[in-house]
């Protein structure tokens, strides 16, 4: 399956549209969480989705005939959302008790039916009628679509059976060391410069932040603000999010081995005074990304183990010695052997699959 997420251009009267879609979803969870309270607090037991689905039937829909203006398939799936949410705080605590939602946070909802694309970037919704995107659709079936709100524009996601297409490589095996001066280093020379999308809008976005705590809050001027800074945050996290693409996609299709590194992400975190500058590169979408793409390029992924010393080991003698993060130059007491640390590094790596 291949998955696909493009922004919607709409006009006034079809944001409004999705914006009673997302509203009724929202509702319908928010009962639905209240109604699951109450009743563990009764009974200790939780009532399915398929039973709060009839209870809102029978009991909100007849007195909120708003509900009967959009889609039931918004409703339905919001409940089958929040029974998940239940499941996860189950069987993985770290999630966390379900929460109610907020209007503006992360508005959504499902739909599925009769839904066509045509003409390239066309699709019909049931209940919604023809919208358009941005950019040209793959012309295939699609079952059902997520339609999400972010920083005041409209996005339309769908799956799609997708055939693998292997590509003609230009390299057998490279290796790619990835840090935070440059984005990524691999062993052929080629280098990837860190954009630091956060660093370079950190003003702006403090500037924004500001604004937004100046204002009264419901007023109108705030939420202006509020559309500002989530307009910026939004600009920089796809400022990232193309690089990584770009990055990733040129090493799986021109490649027939990747070797990476099993980095602890989570526990780089924990260094404040790197945290932001690693939050800053994305460096477990860098993984994710490189995972999925070098299936569908027909490329081969090796994850050097977490504790590989590729930062210490003389990529031409074998020689192994302490390197401290403040040197940037490898220079092997043995063999007298100089090159910078990243790059080799990525020899290193390379070198990994050979081992």
């Amino acid at each position: 399956m291949k998955s696909i997420k493009t922004k919607l251009k709409l006009n006034n009267q079809q944001k409004t549209i999705l914006a009673k879609h997302a509203g009724v979803a929202r509702h319908a969870y928010n009962w639905g969480l209240a109604t699951c309270i109450k009743e563990y607090e009764e009974t200790k037991k939780r009532p399915s989705a398929i039973t709060l689905h009839k209870r809102l039937v029978a009991e909100v829909k007849s007195i909120n005939p708003w509900y009967y203006e959009v889609s039931k398939c918004a409703p339905q799936q919001a409940l089958r959302d929040l029974e998940r949410a239940f499941k996860n705080f189950l069987t993985i605590p770290e999630r966390g008790f379900p929460l109610f939602k907020k209007k503006g946070r992360k508005d959504s909802f499902y739909l599925e039916g009769s839904i066509k694309i045509f003409q390239g970037n066309y699709i019909q919704l049931p209940r919604i009628g023809v919208v358009k995107t941005y950019e040209i659709l793959p012309s295939v079936p699609v079952k059902n679509v997520t339609i999400s709100k972010k920083a005041d524009n409209w996005y339309i996601s769908f799956k799609y059976n997708f055939e693998p297409c292997p590509t003609e490589k230009i390299g057998e095996t490279i290796g790619v060391d990835i840090g935070i001066n440059t984005l990524a280093t691999c062993s052929d020379g080629s280098k990837f410069a860190n954009l630091k999308a956060y660093r370079q809008a950190k003003k702006q976005l403090v500037r924004h932040q500001r604004a937004v705590n100046k204002k009264v809050i419901g007023s109108k001027n705030r939420r202006k603000a509020v559309k500002k800074l989530a307009s910026s945050h939004k600009k920089v996290a796809d400022i990232r999010v193309d690089a990584l693409h770009k990055l990733t996609t040129w090493l799986a299709k021109n490649h027939s081995t990747i070797v990476i590194e099993d980095l602890n992400v989570s526990g780089m975190l924990k260094n404040h005074k790197l945290a932001s500058a690693i939050a800053d590169c994305g460096f477990y979408e860098f993984k994710r990304q490189l995972t999925y793409k070098c299936e569908w390029y027909g490329s081969e992924l090796v994850i050097a183990d977490r504790y590989y010393p590729s930062s210490q080991i003389c990529s031409s003698c074998g020689h192994q010695q302490k390197m401290p993060l403040h040197l940037r130059t490898y220079e092997c007491s043995e063999c007298g052997f100089q090159a910078d640390r990243d790059f080799n590094a990525a020899v290193n790596l390379k070198n990994y699959v050979n081992q």
